[in-house]
């Protein structure tokens, strides 16, 4: 499993938003039944990833019990009326899916596709999207604020069609809600939300999910929270917020994104952009081979 760090859990926090310094499992056992409006999860996938010394490194039987576990407790904490979206890896998705249909209303599989770089699979068609499950307790009763995240119907915006169906004849609508394919941007070194996180989520998917499963003052929780961008756009768009993040680099860039008091220096909090792989870019590999070679120094 992820290399654990033995820590006393810490809390920074102000009157609307709140950081714990923590393990998620641990700590989702502590949160008041029923007390979550929104819950949006982004959790390790079990694929290898480093995550600033923290390792992936379960078995498939010990990931997807973990996985389970917090599943359970994310269920028992959620609202009656609240959503939970719940991403991961196209090969444990159909896994999770399952335990899911058991105890929850899947309401929505959506697609969040996006292009890739230069570098893609040579031997099978690569992976371009990962999925995301729209979560409910209720078949019905749960907030869905459609108004508030429509999109542009380009059929009926572009082409000004009249559809004959209605009486009288009217024009298509030039606005319709989202389908369950969400195509939008990864988060790349050069872009302003950009921080030091391997797996970093674009605040426009974010908003879009706040958005439409929460309202002003609703309390959204991420308990996988990493960069913490759930946190900073429920933060801009009025609501409160909960983080959980198990590693000191990304807690720090929470209490930053979030403005929280805490005893670090504003120069330990400080934005410092890295790179999340060492690979060059096409055109800085050019440059590179370019040079001329100088002879080591031993």
């Amino acid at each position: 499993m992820v290399s654990k760090v033995k820590l006393n859990t810490k809390i920074y926090k102000d009157d609307f938003h709140t950081i714990i310094h923590g393990d998620a499992l641990e700590n989702l056992k502590r949160f008041e039944s029923e007390s979550i409006n929104l819950i949006f999860a982004d959790p390790p996938y079990n694929i290898g990833k480093d995550f600033d010394g923290l390792l992936e490194n379960w078995t498939e039987e010990e990931f997807l019990h973990w996985t389970y576990e917090w599943i359970d407790e994310c269920h028992r904490i959620l609202k009656p009326n609240g959503t939970f979206y719940l991403m991961n890896s196209t090969e444990n998705m159909p896994y999770i899916d399952i335990k899911c249909r058991n105890n929850f209303y899947i309401k929505s599989r959506i697609i969040w596709a996006y292009d890739s770089s230069g570098m893609q699979a040579k031997r099978y068609f690569g992976s371009m999207y990962e999925p995301i499950l729209m979560l409910t307790k209720h078949d019905r009763n749960y907030i869905f604020n459609a108004e508030d995240i429509m999109v542009e119907a380009k059929t009926g915006a572009k082409r000004q069609l009249i559809d004959y169906r209605k009486e009288p004849p009217q024009p298509y609508n030039t606005e319709k809600v989202p389908g369950n394919v969400w195509n939008f941007a990864r988060v790349r070194f050069k872009m302003e939300e950009y921080e030091n996180h391997p797996t970093q989520k674009p605040e426009s998917l974010l908003e879009r999910i706040i958005l439409a499963s929460s309202n002003v003052g609703d309390i959204v929780l991420d308990p996988f929270c990493g960069s913490f961008s759930t946190c900073a756009v429920a933060k801009r768009l009025g609501r409160k917020s909960i983080g959980i993040e198990i590693n000191e680099e990304y807690v720090k860039i929470g209490i930053r994104r979030l403005n929280l008091p805490s005893d670090y220096t504003s120069e330990e909090l400080a934005k410092e952009k890295r790179r999340k792989t060492k690979n060059l870019s096409k055109k800085a590999r050019f440059i590179s081979e370019e040079r001329p070679k100088q002879a080591s120094i031993i």
